[in-house]
């Protein structure tokens, strides 16, 4: 039976825990601060990423892995793998898909699989847990690549920011250029739209955001099984509020709370929090019936929304 080394870049901000448990390989992207250059999440915690953000009289820039680091990584892989599955960051967002490809032509004999998640986070973090979950039950290399390949246009990935400052210098902000200067009147909920960072609505505090992502959640849910994450930057307190309440709302089979990775900080900013998530196939005998009579599915009534 063929082994598969499934690999994804730190962007995922996936927990340490559940990487090793599925054997997932993570390569470093960088944060840039002057003349020092940190790999994330080796050299560079989340906590001291913050602290130096805070003194820092310039924004700190970020890099992808490069070509020989991808190189390297293959290379050693396949000496025991005789194929990988490489997930990563949105093109839009990141050059890291370009390292990869690069690294797979320097190396045709290996079977080099390479998705473009159009996520990060844990929306790219749920996609590598599952090309990892179905290698470990043994499932083929196709089965595995399908697996990812799947969830790519079922993620969903919304969050609000303090400020549209990173975002803008980052050069991320994609569709939400449009509101730069206008935050003291509202507090835009953004999303990741096929890669790239879209408006998805505006409220006019982060209390308000935070209830509306909820119910945008529930919309998409509509009471399914779901996969979830609350993904924060420096802000776990209110990271934990919101974890309690799709614990008492939604259909879990799980639910994890990540701090975003010094590299997604440095172009969200400290104070972020938001929402990645993605449910399981509807069955078709309870979709089709719920449909067919108009009914739509609720969310378990528990806990209310934050004020």
């Amino acid at each position: 039976m063929a082994r598969i080394a499934i690999v994804t870049d730190s962007t995922a901000c996936l927990p340490a825990e559940l990487a090793g448990r599925y054997g997932i390989h993570v390569i470093p992207t960088k944060v840039i601060f002057g003349d020092q250059v940190f790999r994330d999440g080796i050299d560079l915690t989340p906590a001291e990423f913050y602290q130096m953000l805070e003194a820092a009289e310039t924004l700190p820039t970020t890099t992808q892995p490069s070509v020989g680091e991808f190189l390297e990584l293959y290379t050693r892989l396949g000496r025991e793998a005789e194929a990988i599955v490489s997930i990563h960051i949105a093109e839009p967002l990141s050059g890291t898909i370009d390292s990869a490809l690069a690294a797979k032509k320097e190396i045709p004999d290996l079977p080099i699989h390479i998705i473009d998640s159009r996520s990060t986070s844990m929306g790219l973090g749920f996609t590598t847990l599952a090309a990892a979950r179905a290698a470990a039950e043994g499932k083929g290399l196709m089965e595995v690549v399908r697996e990812a390949e799947d969830l790519v246009p079922r993620m969903n990935v919304i969050f609000v920011v303090n400020t549209l400052e990173y975002l803008q210098k980052g050069g991320r902000i994609g569709g939400a250029a449009a509101l730069v200067g206008s935050l003291l009147k509202i507090r835009p909920i953004l999303h990741l739209n096929d890669g790239r960072v879209g408006v998805l609505d505006r409220v006019r505090t982060k209390s308000k955001a935070v209830r509306r992502m909820l119910e945008i959640m529930g919309e998409r849910v509509r009471g399914n099984p779901v996969h979830a994450a609350v993904i924060h930057a420096n802000t776990p307190d209110e990271a934990e509020g919101l974890r309690e309440v799709i614990a008492s709302r939604f259909d879990c089979v799980e639910l994890h709370t990540v701090e975003l990775s010094p590299v997604i900080g440095t172009h969200v900013g400290p104070g972020t929090l938001g929402l990645a998530f993605y449910t399981e196939r509807e069955p078709i005998t309870v979709s089709l019936l719920a449909k067919s009579r108009g009914i739509k599915p609720q969310l378990r009534a528990s806990q209310p929304l934050p004020a």
